[in-house]
């Protein structure tokens, strides 16, 4: 047998709209959320290829943005969408205003993509990193969200899944004041807690609650033992000139750690790679990304890419060079980037986008941003959102030992090598 090809939205649309004509006749309510809406432009619209979104439109809307999300600019997203293993070829929900203007925007796969489950349920695309917040018009946020729900439920799906989104955001109030109007509420499928700073502080107030006296002096001795290899600089490449030279030491410093050894590092997958290398291209020509490094004279001992969108920054990807770990570059370089965005009148917070727990930036950096995957429920008494859900545990479950094996496999390799 041929294997077959792998699916995408194409694939799931005859799917979608078969599960939403059967479900219809048990969901008698599900008429009344579109009726109690005014149509909008472009409602009945299929979701059309993420590339053939308005490139001006969407930097327009972006500018509008009522919550901040550098993944979600076109500059970031359009790289992904062209480049990075497994998250190509998204597709996209947009609601617009009365006068044609883009006033919403869901870049989004199929859940059989994204889950490999024939569910009836759009998904946002995969962010990267993972902070999937939705662009809507601060100024039209609830017509945004109904438009994008029309529009989902006239291409036949039953949910729509935001992945990594904000659990006390803007885009997720607009959501559920919309939601409250059918007698609806948004689902939590996931949550956790990363590290956030919160760069609205005075930042050596804000270091020595974190970590205290006696760490803080401990990490100055480290950073003066450091400055025997030649002087300390922090360094910052924000132009696309400078950026491109910087890029390339952060992907040697971060092919050269542990990520390398696990061949995982971004210079190791030519997709990553030419994602990686167009985005920080274009975001740095928009003034959305910058390459932070720290020095030890002429050497580089650690860096990390930063992005900006409006007045949150995200903290992506930090390299270091292994042979200088006992001085902790990566804390040091951390520390400077700190007092960097809290002299910064432009960013009120930067996200860690790190896993819950991470063992060092959440003692640094003690203020808690909760994100997680949310189901939108598109019709009132839906027998598939149950469904939905319900699958999505399952599936859940079932990778926490997968998960695990992998964990162990991973370290007993290491110990190994």
């Amino acid at each position: 047998m041929l294997p077959r090809e792998a699916p995408g939205i194409s694939d799931v649309t005859d799917t979608i709209h078969a599960a939403s004509a059967a479900g219809r006749a048990r969901s008698p309510d599900s008429t009344n959320v579109a009726a109690r809406e005014p149509a909008q432009p472009h409602d009945n619209a299929r979701a059309i290829p993420l590339t053939a979104i308005s490139l001006p439109a969407w930097q327009a809307l972006a500018e509008r943005a009522a919550e901040p999300n550098a993944c979600y600019l076109p500059e970031w997203e359009l790289a992904v969408n062209a480049f990075s293993s497994g998250r190509t070829n998204a597709k996209a929900l947009n609601a617009y205003a009365n006068s044609g203007e883009m006033i919403g925007l869901i870049p989004m796969v199929s859940a059989l993509r994204a889950y490999q489950l024939p569910l009836p349920a759009y998904v946002t695309a995969d962010a990267f990193p993972p902070l999937g917040t939705i662009l809507i018009d601060r100024d039209q946020a609830d017509e945004a969200v109904s438009g994008l729900m029309r529009q989902a439920r006239g291409n036949g799906a039953r949910a729509l899944i935001l992945r990594d989104t904000p659990i006390e955001g803007e885009v997720m109030q607009a959501f559920t004041r919309v939601l409250a109007w059918s007698g609806l509420r948004p689902i939590v499928l996931k949550t956790h807690n990363r590290a956030l700073l919160d760069a609205t502080r005075d930042a050596d107030e804000l270091l020595h609650e974190a970590l205290g006296s006696k760490k803080l002096k401990e990490l100055r001795r480290q950073r003066n033992r450091l400055g025997d290899s030649g002087e300390v600089a922090y360094r910052i490449a924000s132009t696309p000139d400078e950026i491109i030279p910087a890029l390339e030491v952060f992907l040697e410093l971060e092919a050269s750690g542990w990520k390398g050894k696990r061949g995982t590092a971004l210079l190791q997958n030519e997709g990553h790679l030419s994602f990686i290398r167009r985005a920080m291209h274009d975001m740095a020509a928009a003034g959305h990304g910058q390459i932070i490094s720290l020095h030890a004279g002429a050497t580089p001992v650690a860096a990390a890419i930063v992005l900006r969108h409006l007045d949150r920054a995200i903290y992506f990807k930090l390299g270091v060079n292994e042979r200088f770990a006992r001085y902790s570059p990566g804390v040091l370089m951390t520390l400077d980037l700190t007092r960097q965005m809290c002299a910064d009148p432009a960013i009120a917070s930067v996200d860690s986008v790190a896993d819950a727990n991470h063992s060092m930036i959440d003692p640094i950096w003690r203020g808690r941003l909760a994100v997680g995957d949310i189901l939108i429920p598109l019709h009132r008494n839906d027998p598939f959102v149950p469904l939905i859900r319900g699958a999505l545990a399952l599936r859940r479950a079932a990778m926490v030992p997968a998960r695990k094996a992998v964990h162990l496999i991973r370290r007993i390799k290491e110990k190994r090598s």
